[in-house]
């Protein structure tokens, strides 16, 4: 199973355990789990698109506009290419099916040099989101860029809510099948400018803020 996949599954998982959490304070995780759920953010960094079904992509063959074509990837997976047939597309990078494409293609044409362009990302329209949920003025779910922070969420939401616990904050991150709630100082953040729990986001993170007891 590919790893959009899996983050496609973990959003689910980190959206019922926020359900279940409800309004109350969250526990947090341990300290071990905390520490390797924020070391995710350097060591395993999103740098490559990963393709996916539903993703249209445009594939260029130099020369040879004939063999040239625009097409969806199927719910199996693949892409069909002329004289090549049914090629592997799904889980890959745009690059390795460029290259598998090149190796079909040498058996009918000499040095044949193929460019993947993705056109359409639709694989990716719920996997690479992170949302911000409960007191906060609206609750949103955006698509996931560098360089995104707890704050950069908050703001977008519009900020908090009179009834907000914000120190109470969590963020739900899906490790190796795993959710860890990191706590998020957010009072911390907004009124102290303490950015020490304004962490960077990845796809699929949730940031939750508990509503304050009464």
């Amino acid at each position: 199973m590919s790893s959009k996949y899996s983050l496609l599954g973990s959003v689910l998982s980190l959206t019922a355990v926020i359900l279940v959490s409800g309004c109350a304070s969250p526990k947090t995780s341990s300290p071990e789990q905390i520490q390797r759920a924020l070391a995710v953010d350097t060591v395993n960094s999103v740098d490559e698109y990963i393709l996916g079904a539903t993703d249209v992509v445009r594939v260029s063959v130099w020369r040879n506009e004939d063999l040239s074509i625009s097409v969806p990837i199927r719910p199996d997976g693949r892409i069909s290419v002329p004289l090549v047939g049914d090629v592997q597309a799904s889980g890959r990078t745009p690059d390795a099916l460029a290259n598998d494409i090149e190796t079909k293609l040498s058996a009918y044409i000499r040095e044949p040099q193929v460019s993947i362009v993705v056109t359409s990302m639709g694989s990716h329209e719920y996997s690479d989101r992170v949302r911000v949920t409960g007191a906060v003025q609206q609750p949103t779910s955006v698509p996931h860029r560098a360089g995104m922070t707890v704050l950069d969420m908050v703001l977008t939401s519009g900020g908090v809510t009179p009834f907000a616990s914000p120190n109470n904050s969590v963020l739900y991150r899906a490790v190796e099948g795993e959710v860890v709630a990191i706590p998020v100082k957010l009072d911390e953040i907004l009124s102290r400018g303490d950015i020490s729990t304004n962490y960077k986001l990845r796809p699929g993170d949730i940031l939750t803020i508990p509503e304050r007891s009464l």
